[in-house]
């Protein structure tokens, strides 16, 4: 531009305010677009083409549509929106005329009820990419129509008490359609609930029939709500396998699971996945959890996740693995019932999630929150069952349900003591209640109830401490079993008197019980690892009457049974295992001087055994004779004040938690292993005297070791402190068999 000419002066439009670029027609570029997308046909204004119907829907989507520049996404909107009503008047043209303007006075009715609401199609309808009949196009419309209001029958459906008055509608006079029909069928599941006798004549009846002929008819026009509940009302009035209409309403919600809002995808998941696992219903169930699990991030309550991890996180590791995550996320809004169901859905499924475990932990330790007694029973079990270890939480279940156990029932006793157990947690207060609760019921508690609270104070080790009430205890006890032992089961009758064994209380009378040839003999081919278990209390309580019952003359177990089986052995060896023996064949430097894992005819493994005469040097074990074993070896006794040491492994699952008591079982393991005439070494990281936990200095190892022998062998301590040797006699410790 030259110099002299004048410039034309610049518009100044309003601020914010896009400029316009209409064309000579008075067409927005984006108008131009759509346009264009119709491939043909002119819709402009003012000009020839289609006529004023096109125009009412023309304007009806300006109306919904943003002015000014459209960006593309809503353009493209635009585009299949005006392509579909051109289809729909295309369809209209194929009719008679007499009928065509009824079916655009129905498009306009529809579209004049939606007003100005976004306009939703499904993606997978096959109406957007096949032409179809003009009555199957209006057919599908149907579903996203208004809800129509509540009318005099919805009424009818909503107060009816007896299925006769629902099936009466038919016959009333009353015009039903697809939603009513639901409804009465969804009113009837509901009433037929508590019934289900009745349910196999409803099946028969005519009206009943038609009803279910009326939904399949119009399954499109079930409303999303009733749609999910009639299929689970379906599920419950069990028709035939064979039934179309049930087959039918399955399929209608697959077509709609991307559709449905979340809170029936969870209904559907809450209500019906048992049932659809029983019919076979699979395509229906994969799909319902790929829906769940990839809109995951739509839950927003703590009801429908802890709901969801209860029905459908069993069937869906992935859809588990995201409900966790969303449970971790609403942990801050738990209440107590919440956090209990979280905890008992984990312990149902034996899911031992860490980080949810310790969120709940959290919650439960820092918020003053309420717990029932119900709630405490089912937090103790949860905790039992996973094994996690949570010393705060513990301690104020403990104090929490101590003012609650006169009010528990047997049962809830015998569970909760289980629980504690399980936990390795003993409170002495809790279960000095537990005993007098028992002692105050002596005349109707019932015998399993006792058992299992036996069960659980032997696990733990646990004695009364005012020895007039453990007497009263024991006596109830064994009062009971005089009459009820031989009727129990076998495998319980076996735990109930090992358990009496471990705390000192069997009687002869117990012991012969268990060791008579008809019970004992249901084990000794036991191939299963439960009755594996029963076979090794068998052992225990035969060496309890061997070694701590010097005048028994009752039956015992025979001596082909007593020969250790190969599994004894087969265990991975643990780090302290491998420390001990390192040492032990470091020190002894020939290997006739020693022995490791040595099993023995008491069902029990000791970690190593050695021979030392009065002088504290070592003597070969060959050589001498051995009747722990099985069967005995050697026949030449032992020199006089020579002593037979036992090197017992406590590890730290051997004790109660934080405790330094043993359990029952390695308590009983140690007095055997005593009474078979063992000085026994504990070689431990926990204990009295132990100090802390960690590895001895390697410097002065063999000489720490010899004072500790020499300790041992003359019933006296001394020598360097060793954190996770102790040699010792009479002291506490533990074994792992």
């Amino acid at each position: 531009m030259s110099g002299g000419e004048a410039r034309a002066p610049a518009v100044r439009r309003p601020r914010g305010r896009p400029a316009e670029r209409d064309g000579p027609s008075g067409w927005r570029p984006w108008q131009r677009d759509v346009r264009r997308s119709l491939g043909g046909g002119d819709v402009s204004p003012g000009r020839g083409g289609m006529k004023g119907d096109f125009l009412g829907l023309w304007n009806h989507v300006l109306a919904v549509l943003p002015a000014g520049p459209c960006p593309q996404p809503q353009a493209a909107m635009a585009a299949r929106l005006v392509k579909r009503c051109a289809c729909l008047l295309r369809e209209a043209t194929l009719v008679s005329p007499a009928a065509a303007p009824a079916v655009v006075s129905v498009g306009r009715l529809r579209l004049a009820q939606v007003g100005r609401r976004t306009l939703t199609s499904s993606a997978t309808s096959p109406s957007s990419h096949f032409p179809r009949s003009l009555s199957g196009l209006l057919e599908k419309e149907h579903v996203f129509s208004a809800r129509p209001q509540q009318q005099e029958v919805d009424q009818l459906i909503e107060k009816a008490t007896r299925p006769e008055e629902l099936l009466e509608l038919l016959s009333g006079g009353h015009c039903l359609h697809g939603n009513h029909a639901a409804l009465v069928l969804i009113q009837l599941s509901r009433l037929l609930s508590d019934k289900p006798e009745h349910k196999a004549s409803l099946m028969q009846d005519a009206r009943f029939q038609q009803l279910l002929q009326l939904v399949n008819s119009q399954i499109a026009s079930v409303w999303h709500g009733p749609l999910v509940r009639l299929l689970r009302s379906l599920y419950t009035l069990a028709p035939p396998s064979a039934c179309t209409q049930l087959q039918s309403v399955e399929q209608e919600v697959r077509w709609r699971l991307r559709r449905l809002r979340y809170k029936h995808l969870a209904f559907l998941a809450e209500s019906s996945t048992a049932y659809m696992q029983q019919r076979g219903s699979q395509e229906l169930l994969t799909e319902l959890l790929v829906s769940l699990e990839r809109r995951w991030a739509e839950i927003e309550d703590g009801r429908t996740v802890v709901a969801l991890m209860a029905k459908a996180g069993p069937l869906s590791e992935p859809l588990m693995n995201r409900l966790e995550d969303k449970c971790l996320e609403l942990a801050e809004q738990f209440g107590p019932d919440e956090l209990r169901k979280v905890l008992v859905t984990l312990a149902a499924q034996n899911r031992r999630s860490v980080p949810l475990l310790r969120a709940v932990s959290y919650h439960l330790v820092q918020k003053p929150l309420p717990l029932t007694k119900g709630v405490l029973l089912d937090l103790a079990y949860a905790y039992g069952k996973l094994g996690f270890q949570q010393t705060q939480v513990f301690q104020r279940l403990a104090a929490d349900l101590l003012p609650h156990v006169p009010s528990l029932t047997s049962g809830e006793v015998a569970r909760c003591a289980k629980s504690f157990a399980l936990l390795k947690w003993l409170s002495g207060p809790l279960f000095e209640a537990f005993v007098q609760h028992v002692l105050d019921r002596a005349q109707t508690v019932p015998v399993p109830h006792l058992c299992n609270v036996l069960l659980a104070f032997a696990h733990l080790n646990f004695h009364p401490e005012r020895p007039e009430q453990e007497d009263q205890f024991f006596s109830l006890v064994h009062e009971k079993l005089d009459l009820e032992l031989t009727g129990l089961h076998p495998a319980l009758q076996v735990d109930v008197v090992w358990a009496l064994c471990v705390l000192r209380q069997a009687r002869e009378a117990e012991l012969r019980a268990v060791l008579r040839p008809e019970l004992h003999g249901q084990f000794l081919e036991a191939q299963s690892p439960k009755d594996q278990g029963t076979f090794r209390k068998l052992l225990h309580v035969n060496a309890s009457a061997q070694l701590e019952h010097p005048g028994y003359a009752g039956p015992r177990l025979p001596a082909a049974a007593l020969v250790p089986r190969p599994s004894a052995l087969d265990r991975k060896a643990t780090p302290l295992q491998k420390e001990l023996q390192d040492a032990l064949k470091g020190l002894l430097g020939s290997s006739d001087r020693g022995s490791f894992a040595v099993p023995t005819q008491y069902g029990w493994v000791l970690d190593a055994e050695v021979l030392l005469d009065p002088d504290g040097q070592f003597l070969p074990l060959g050589s001498f004779a051995a009747p722990h074993l099985a069967p005995p070896r050697g026949s030449q006794p032992l020199p006089p004040g020579a002593k037979r040491l036992a090197f017992l492994r406590w590890e730290f699952s051997s004790y109660g938690s934080r405790s330094r008591e043993l359990l029952g079982r390695f308590a009983l393991a140690r007095r055997h292993v005593q009474a078979a005439g063992f000085l026994v070494v504990d070689v431990s990281t926990v204990g009295p005297g132990a100090g802390c936990v960690g590895v001895p200095p390697p410097a002065g190892e063999r000489e720490a070791w010899k004072v500790a022998f020499k300790a041992t062998a003359s019933g006296s301590r001394s020598g360097p402190p060793r954190p996770s040797l102790r040699a010792c006699r009479g002291e506490q410790g533990g074994i792992t068999d």
